[in-house]
């Protein structure tokens, strides 16, 4: 009875570590970025609304600015792929980086971003723009560092929902380039 117990326990104990270990087999670690939950954007077709994309560096982190300051550092960016054509993202605008320098080069100062940054756009519906809901994805392309070591380039996936209505509030016509 006591060895019929002991495989239980050893079988039970296999099992919970095989699925604790993801399918390939190496451990995921948590991404140093985290993109901030956004509240559903609401646009008139023909118009435009603002947004601000929110994210977030773990403490002892930080990622190059989307202008780094030297040419061999990859830059932060923003890439989105749209519902179709009743939704178009514009505008993008980054964060400045802070200068900050580093032990491994005192003294070379690099424009990053630490804490909390921002990306600011606009979302447009074209005056033809159908009106419902959409789902826009959006992939944040970055490297992270800490103060010894850069890490490969990693991409953070996220999606926030845009409502393109009739009658919205806080919208303001759209400008296009000619």
């Amino acid at each position: 009875m006591k060895n019929i117990l002991v495989l239980i326990l050893g079988f039970l104990l296999i099992g919970s570590a095989a699925l604790a270990q993801p399918a390939n087999g190496v451990p995921q670690t948590p991404s140093p970025v985290t993109f901030v939950a956004l509240k559903t954007v609401v646009v008139t077709p023909g118009k435009s609304t603002p947004v601000t994309f929110s994210f977030h560096i773990a403490p002892g982190y930080h990622v190059n600015s989307h202008q780094p300051s030297l040419p061999e550092l990859i830059p932060t960016e923003l890439h989105f792929s749209l519902p179709g054509s009743d939704i178009v993202i514009g505008r993008i605008r980054y964060a400045a980086g802070e200068l900050k320098s580093f032990a491994f080069d005192p003294t070379q100062q690099l424009s990053v971003y630490s804490g909390d940054f921002m990306v600011k756009g606009l979302v447009v519906s074209p005056p033809s723009g159908s009106t419902g809901m959409y789902t826009v994805h959006g992939e944040l392309r970055y490297q992270a560092c800490d103060n010894n070591a850069c890490y490969p380039p990693k991409k953070l996936s996220f999606t926030f929902n845009v409502r393109v209505g009739a009658h919205s509030r806080g919208t303001r016509r759209a400008r296009t380039k000619a």
